[in-house]
């Protein structure tokens, strides 16, 4: 059995991640999952920017996620993002729905079975020190999960 002490800080991360309580917007699109996962929030009124969250929380079992900043997941991925349309183009959320599902293929090409998003200052402090991050973004690349109950 592996005590605290050796646990390294991605061991941790995942500790964290498939212990909390998750939080989902369901897409408008049923084709969404399949496309480019199933997105959750690491806390209630984060989720709420997408539109309205499911009443329980989920739970998850992610076992090998690639984890990183936006930047460098989509380095180790390979992935070049689209041409970015512009912060005021009606395009905007097409965008980054063509880039999401670009990292999520990449991802499963690459074994992984999540993607594990933090902020840049986020995931320098995770690397740095091994600092957990309160806010992190989660991808699961096989669709719905359980409900926690």
């Amino acid at each position: 059995m592996i005590t605290t002490m050796e646990m390294t800080h991605k061991d941790k991360l995942l500790a964290r991640i498939n212990r909390k309580d998750w939080w989902h917007v369901p897409p408008c699109d049923p084709k969404a999952y399949e496309n480019r996962g199933m997105f959750l929030a690491s806390t209630f009124r984060e989720a709420e920017f997408w539109g309205r969250p499911l009443d329980t929380p989920i739970r998850v079992n992610v076992l090998n996620p690639i984890i990183g900043d936006e930047s460098t997941i989509q380095n180790e991925l390979g992935v070049v993002p689209p041409k970015y349309p512009g912060d005021d183009s009606p395009r905007l959320l097409e965008w980054r729905w063509e880039l999401d599902a670009k990292l999520k293929n990449a991802a499963l090409e690459k074994g992984y079975d999540a993607i594990v998003l933090l902020s840049s200052s986020g995931y320098a402090k995770f690397l740095a020190g091994g600092k957990l991050p309160l806010s992190i973004e989660l991808n699961l690349l096989h669709g719905p999960a359980s409900s926690a109950g």
